[in-house]
């Protein structure tokens, strides 16, 4: 049997549990992807860390002005030293982020979706304070993706239940 037949065989093995399941690609046609893209309007961001969430999940979902669903949101975040110096100097500070999420029908105003994420990020802060004011943003908005990224995970998990 040659390289690329085996390949080929292997490829389609593969696929068979996949077949039997009854798999849907979530942008495919008839996936859930369809279903959230341009259809969820998000409430305004109030803050930097705000703005950044949903700079991103308009990125991963689409922005929509009058759409059926609006997603509210809730972040909190809290800072703790992950590291220190012999001289108790902190070396490095562990940012824990959690957002809580609601998806509402604007029209019936009936609560279609709800959850929370949560996730960690990390900086240095051995340098100057300069140096260290912009590695503690840019482990923000790293949070605030890695956020953002979960809900819309949840979002098109559970678009299948929405009216």
């Amino acid at each position: 049997m040659s390289s690329s037949d085996r390949r080929s065989f292997l490829a389609l093995l593969g696929a068979l549990p996949l077949a039997a399941c009854g798999f849907t690609p979530v942008y495919g046609p008839g996936g859930t992807g369809g279903a959230v893209r341009g259809r969820v309007d998000f409430a305004d961001p109030d803050s930097a860390l705000e703005f950044s969430l949903v700079a991103r999940l308009e990125d991963r979902i689409g922005r929509a002005a009058g759409a059926q669903y609006l997603l509210d949101y809730t972040i909190r975040t809290r800072e703790s030293a992950l590291a220190l110096t012999g001289a108790e100097d902190i070396n490095r500070i562990n940012i824990n982020g959690t957002a809580t999420f609601t998806v509402t029908d604007t029209a019936t105003g009936a609560q279609v979706q709800s959850g929370e994420v949560t996730t960690f990020t990390a900086f240095a802060s051995s340098g100057s304070p300069v140096a260290t004011t912009a590695a503690r943003r840019d482990a923000e908005q790293r949070l605030m993706i890695a956020l953002a990224d979960q809900i819309v995970s949840r979002l098109l998990a559970g678009a299948d239940d929405w009216p």
